[in-house]
């Protein structure tokens, strides 16, 4: 779009043609002169430049209508409401005109709106009467509140626009999202499958298998109930198996999450083990996306209203306007293992100051302030193990400073108790963190056992050549000291009355460096780890190490691996070299892979592999490969092939694989099915935390949420796996939609609690049918382009385009008037009657007829 230079104060000119466009173009146009000093919430007037549309010399043009853009009658709407770009929340929204002299309409605000947008209503200037809301209180828009803030109502998608200056606005951080908004779900019961068949014929054996593994749960309120457990079975019967059992809720308050029965601890101080019992702890999900995770607190002075930047390697992580005075900034998104943060102050004379904070991800580092627990009481639970002793374990970080954060715990258990504490420090040098335990273990009829662990680890991020050591740890345990997972066996091993002691870990090293090269040399990566046991002179031994990198369109990398294991006394070594290349330049084309490996023993394996995806929505993903393997003398071919596809209810898939004389089926189903109040709903995927899509007669369209995932035939789907505590979009594609059903809106905003099932209703109008009217007046000519048409109650059911052409919908009947209105007086109106044939079967198609407009 481009202004025309000579256009009129207040008009803005564009070429285009079609109403529906014209209408788009008025709210551009109008955001483009910026709104006027009164009624700024009203949307601006502008003008189209008719000489643009080409129509033929006798056809009328009447756009008067577009002049305000798509404007909404007047009413009380349920809209989203999104703020300066963010989505605040849901709210009813009225809209009144305000004047006779004005007839656009703006919306109303009163003090929930003005709370909900997040304006600071101790910052409204003095004398501004906020109303209180309800059907008696005045309309004020949000312009005579606050300076230079306006709204807007986009009538399309039912949502409230709303812009404040940052200054009128409360402090929260980026990402944050109101508890009261937050939704706890339906009463509704779930159980996601996992179900696989398979079998194998060769050597004169043949081997079926069947696999089902199942996990179930119901909510009410806010409790959720959680069982999983797997079903096998074989020639020799069925056995069912049960994982875990849980009971747990959110608890906002305090940011936490309680859960009773079968769970695990959050292994942040000690190794995480198993519990059967109840444990309640920090979930650091409930605070928003930007406070997760580690990053420094920025602090600072302004001189005047200060532009404040934070960069890292050139990129600029975080940019805002700040006032006179001292400044805080602790919404930084973590940004892995980092480097020094680079702080640009710019004064409003042009003055910049530049200062540095060090930035690395240390091992449980927390944000200043933060603080962040557990504590759990139950039974000791390991499948592996007997023994079931009743274990207590706390644990207690803090963070202090952007320099140091504490932690600490203890646990508690029958035979043995532990303590540690530990402290972690970002410098500018890098992230390290420092701490011991303490560990005593009594077990019956033998002496008792004390001792030490130390652990350092150690993380940074070397700038001038963009190396990063994301973790280098070391642990020594003394030979007296063991963890709760070694003393359990220890007990168990007692109990029973079985001799032979476990393998006591002496030392631990871990490693792992990522180097990425100058542009269009790719990256080189390298790890390795070593673990030793007291009593063995020697030490599990395993590293890696990789290069890759790509050619215009070719991928390809070599990475090699090595190996010791004391069991064995020796060496396994591998190579690997891979290769990778589309079939074409199209977005889905299949991939080929050639890949050759070296193992054990001398053997080589070469593979060529064909992988792709297929059918709308990338629904269908398949693989084929031819394996050649020689060594030992011998060589052996394997062909196998797999497919999987994405069906609005379940995921399917199947697998053929052939080794000579042995042969490999196997099929298998995935999927979930959800029991609520509207009745069963199905998903082709599983997932924990959900949504329930609700859009009545809209069976068919396209959700934008999932690779292949459709609207059953009664308008509703599953979207899986949302993020709770956070704003989730749930979006649905109207292509393909019946012509005679029409989506009031295509988004809907949902903020469900963990594991919540929430719905998520997008209205719609069906009924009637739809048809394409070529009118004309009694002269002949075309009728007014830009003109409205109504129903018999006045409803708009369309608009006349180009040529006198009208596309209508919801037509309640085969025969009937419509009213054409250009203008306010009887002159500019007529009567369109219309007559439609009768209707076909199920046919969809758009229906066209010729009539006059009397």
């Amino acid at each position: 779009m481009k202004k025309l230079p000579k256009s009129p104060p207040g008009a803005c000119w564009f070429r285009t043609t079609g109403a529906v466009v014209l209408s788009m173009y008025a709210s551009v146009c109008a955001q483009a002169e910026g709104l006027p000093d009164n009624d700024s919430d009203a949307p601006a007037e502008v003008e189209f430049n008719t000489a643009f549309i080409r129509e033929s010399d006798d056809t009328a043009i009447d756009l008067a209508r577009f002049n305000k853009g798509n404007q909404a009658p007047a009413g009380t709407y349920l809209a989203d409401v999104v703020t300066n770009g963010n989505w605040s929340g849901r709210a009813d929204v009225e809209l009144r005109a305000r004047s006779e002299r004005n007839a656009a309409v703006v919306a109303c605000f009163d003090r929930a709106l003005l709370e909900l947008v997040g304006v600071d209503l101790g910052k409204i200037p003095t004398g501004v009467v906020i109303p209180s809301g309800g059907s008696a209180s005045p309309c004020v828009p949000l312009s005579d509140l606050v300076p230079g803030a306006f709204a807007t109502f986009d009538n399309g998608e039912q949502r409230l626009l709303v812009t404040v200056p940052q200054a009128f606005m409360r402090r929260s951080a980026r990402g944050y999202v109101d508890p009261q908004y937050w939704d706890e779900g339906i009463t509704s019961a779930r159980l996601q499958y996992n179900a696989n068949a398979y079998q194998s014929n060769g050597a004169g054996q043949s081997v079926t298998r069947g696999y089902v593994g199942l996990d179930g749960g119901v909510n009410v309120g806010a409790w959720r109930l959680r069982s999983t457990g797997s079903l096998t079975a074989d020639k020799t019967g069925a056995e069912y198996q049960g994982i875990q059992t849980n009971l747990s809720r959110a608890i906002p308050s305090w940011k936490s999450r309680l859960v009773l029965g079968d769970t695990f601890t959050d292994g942040m101080v000690f190794d995480s083990v198993g519990l059967r019992g109840a444990v309640l702890s920090s979930d650091d999900r409930m605070r928003p996306e930007s406070q997760r995770g580690y990053a420094p607190t920025i602090r600072g002075i302004a001189e005047s209203n200060a532009l404040v930047q934070i960069r890292q390697h050139g990129n600029v992580l975080y940019e805002t306007t700040v006032a006179p005075g001292a400044f805080e900034i602790d919404d930084l998104y973590p940004t892995g293992y980092g480097g020094e943060l680079e702080v640009v102050v710019t004064e409003a004379d042009g003055r910049v100051r530049i200062s540095t904070v060090p930035f690395a991800r240390a091992v449980n580092a927390l944000r200043p302030g933060v603080t962040r627990y557990s504590a759990g009481i139950g039974q000791y639970r390991d499948a592996s193990v007997a023994a079931e002793p009743l274990v207590s374990q706390f644990t207690l970080q803090h963070g202090f400073s952007n320099l140091v954060t504490g932690y600490g715990g203890a646990i508690l258990a029958d035979g043995y108790t532990a303590g540690a504490a530990g402290i972690a420090l970002n410098t500018r040098i890098g992230a390290f963190s420092a701490d011991v335990t303490h560990a005593v273990t009594r077990v019956r009829d033998e002496p008792q056992r004390a001792g030490q662990s130390y652990r350092l680890a150690y993380s940074t991020l070397f700038a001038p050549t963009d190396t990063s050591l994301t973790l280098a740890a070391y642990r020594y345990s003394s030979s007296g000291y063991l963890d709760l997972p070694t003393a359990m066996r220890l007990h168990a091993g007692a109990h029973m009355g079985t001799t032979g002691e476990p393998g006591v870990r002496r030392d631990t090293f871990q490693l792992a460096l990522n180097q990425r090269l100058p542009a269009g040399f790719g990256a080189i990566y390298a790890s390795g780890s070593a673990q030793g046991y007291w009593g063995q002179s020697q030490s599990e031994v395993q590293y890696q190490a990789g290069y890759s990198n790509s050619y215009k369109r070719l991928n390809y990398g070599v990475s090699a691996s090595r190996q010791f294991l004391p069991a064995t006394g020796r060496w396994d070594n591998a190579m690997l070299l891979t290769l990778s290349l589309p079939l074409s330049s199209s977005a889905h084309a299949p991939y080929t892979t050639t890949s050759v490996q070296s193992g054990p023993a001398g053997a080589t394996s070469v593979r060529q592999a064909l992988t792709g995806v297929a059918a709308v929505d990338e629904a269908l993903t398949y693989g084929l490969s031819a394996t050649r393997t020689t060594g030992d003398g011998r060589s052996t071919t394997r062909l196998s092939g797999n497919a999987a596809y994405v069906l609005p209810k379940a995921t399917l898939s199947a697998s053929v694989g052939s080794n000579g004389s042995n042969r490999q089926l196997s099929a298998g189903a995935s999927g979930m099915v959800v029991a609520y109040s509207g009745g069963l709903a199905f998903s082709p995927t599983g997932g924990d935390t959900i949504a329930i899509i609700e859009a009545a007669g809209a069976g068919g369209a396209r959700v934008a949420n999932g690779n292949g995932l459709l609207l059953d035939s009664r308008g509703r789907a599953v979207v899986s796996n949302l993020i709770p505590f956070a704003s989730n979009s749930i979006e649905i594609d109207p292509k393909g939609l019946p012509l005679s059903v029409e989506l009031k809106g295509t988004e809907a905003r949902v903020v469900p609690t963990d594991g919540a099932v929430v719905l998520a209703r997008i209205e719609t109008e069906s009924g009637g049918r739809s048809a394409l009217i070529q009118a004309q007046s009694l002269t002949g000519s075309p009728l007014p382009f830009g003109a409205e048409v109504l129903d018999a109650e006045g409803g708009n059911v369309g608009t006349v385009a180009q040529a006198g052409r009208i596309v209508v919908r919801r037509l309640k009947s085969t025969r009937g008037t419509l009213t054409v209105r250009w203008g306010q007086g009887a002159e500019s109106t007529c009567q369109l009657n219309y007559t439609l044939p009768d209707a076909v079967g199920k046919n969809d198609a758009m229906t066209m007829v010729k009539s006059e407009c009397q």
